[in-house]
């Protein structure tokens, strides 16, 4: 009644009405508390599409989906203003347009896949199509960290995949050139729709009669396993398969992410292919030099802040930087028997604290935020687009092009003569042994020491400098990235 209704007009219809509205500061905290605890629920809501519809492909239904939650967010806000109006008899003087809507939205479609006769359980599982994010996001599983690892099993019991496909959706993503099919129980619906910001949605015709390269089932019952994280590659039927018990211990991003790219991993090994737990950026200079690197290390080592901290020292020579993986990525030989670096992500997952100061904010409306009251929170971020996460060609071996740095960087006098090439194409001084990367005043370490500076760098002069290429050495300071750079002659 208080919708469309005074509260002068709703007491006189009864007088039972009377005394709820005789304290109407009460009746107002009651109403700004409701509202409130709406707006701290995670809120999700999903449009299923008819089977074979293809609505996806269609602009108008893409319209029709976004559509469909601004509505119902003009609703929420039009349902408490005026309420509000109504009891208070005044009208606002700041309206703020607050995302009262659903946080998350996604349009779902079942689609027939190529489904072997030990996962029938998992053949009538909606797939998304499409998803929508409401910023700022921001979510709050139970668990803020990962722990434990993922055991390979030899066979699965039957009925293991047996499951009640109302509750399940799929995201059918994109992981560098393989497809994965990633189930999960409606209880994980936060984190599985988070994948958005981090793999890109696999199209129509890769699912429609395809078999995927990886499957995962997020929130199987836990007595069907043998452990809470699970694995084993489907020789018979051609796929790497992933199980992860329904539990509070996993509810957490990082099971999602790691699984996946654990099953990557695996696939890449048998296609001949080296997987990296590392990040990967094309960087193209204003003097026209560009150059693909590669950083390697352990997690927590600084691989993403090393790729920040050169977008951020060398800001004023850089015209683009380009991520192909920030986590987790491939070499190979491509056809012209070149190394070439292959991605797999379009997003990154990563802790607050280890990210630029006000980094997080500048990218508040494109992020989702994980327990950012907590220790290690994190956010999702989009990075790079699909089409940015191919093969990437390094135009030399890491020794060769280290040997040819140096040798060039000794003619033109910027390095010292007792500069030597170690066996893994790591370049270190005797004089500047385990000395940091100068680099604009700050130092960081890239393996060890690289180059001995001549004075007229160390004063600033803004003398071209050559990244030669580092590789893996012995000796190597536990905890510190290594890195491969191909030819890059970076002005510092």
């Amino acid at each position: 009644l208080l919708t469309s209704h005074s509260a002068e007009e709703t007491a006189a219809m009864n007088p039972e009405y009377q005394r709820l509205l005789s304290n109407r500061e009460d009746l107002l905290e009651m109403i700004e508390g409701l509202y409130n605890f709406w707006r701290r629920l995670e809120r999700f809501f999903y449009i299923e599409a008819p089977k074979r519809s293809m609505y996806a492909k269609n602009r108008l239904h893409h319209a029709q989906f976004i559509k469909a939650n601004e509505e119902f967010k003009d609703l929420v806000l039009h349902v408490y203003r005026s309420i509000s109006e109504n009891v208070t008899g005044q009208n606002p003087r700041v309206y703020r347009q607050l995302p009262a809507g659903a946080n998350i939205g996604m349009l779902t479609e079942k689609i027939d896949w190529d489904c072997p006769a030990a996962y029938a359980g998992l053949a009538d599982v909606p797939f998304i199509r499409l998803s929508l994010i409401e910023p700022p996001l921001i979510i709050y599983p139970v668990m803020n960290t990962r722990k434990g690892s993922f055991e390979e099993t030899g066979k699965v019991a039957d009925g293991t995949f047996d499951i009640d496909s109302g509750e399940w959706f799929c995201f059918p993503a994109k992981v560098g050139d393989l497809t994965a099919f990633i189930f999960f129980h409606q209880d994980f619906i936060s984190l599985g729709l988070s994948l958005s910001n981090l793999f890109e949605i696999a199209t129509y015709e890769e699912i429609d009669g395809k078999r995927p390269d990886l499957m995962i089932a997020f929130g199987l019952p836990k007595d069907r396993l043998a452990g809470s994280t699970m694995f084993y590659e489907d020789k018979e039927n051609g796929m790497l398969v992933g199980m992860v018990g329904h539990s509070e211990e996993v509810d957490y991003f990082g099971y999602f992410k790691k699984m996946t790219l654990t099953l990557h991993n695996i696939a890449m090994l048998n296609r001949g292919r080296l997987p990296l737990h590392g990040a990967m950026a094309y960087i193209k200079l204003k003097d026209g030099g560009s150059a693909n690197v590669v950083i390697v290390g352990d997690s927590g080592a600084g691989k993403s802040e090393t790729i920040e901290a050169l977008r951020t020292l060398a800001e004023d020579h850089i015209c683009e930087m380009r991520v192909i993986f920030d986590d987790m990525g491939s070499l190979g030989i491509n056809a012209d028997g070149r190394v070439a670096g292959y991605g797999t992500e379009i997003g990154a997952f990563v802790r607050l604290d280890d990210l630029q100061a006000g980094y997080a904010y500048e990218e508040i409306d494109r992020s989702i935020f994980m327990n950012p009251h907590k220790i290690n929170s994190r956010l999702v971020i989009p990075i790079t687009r699909y089409e940015g996460a191919g093969a990437h060609v390094l135009r030399q071996p890491v020794r060769r092009a280290a040997e040819a740095r140096v040798a060039r960087e000794m003619r033109r006098g910027l390095l010292r003569e007792d500069v030597r090439v170690g066996r893994q194409g790591r370049t270190d001084t005797d004089a500047a042994r385990h000395r940091g990367l100068r680099a604009g005043g700050p130092e960081g370490r890239v393996d060890g020491a690289v180059q001995d500076y001549p004075r007229d760098f160390e004063e600033g002069r803004g003398r071209e400098v050559g990244f030669t290429c580092c590789g893996i050495s012995e000796g190597r300071p536990a905890g510190r990235p290594f890195c491969f750079l191909d030819s890059l002659t970076c002005p510092v």
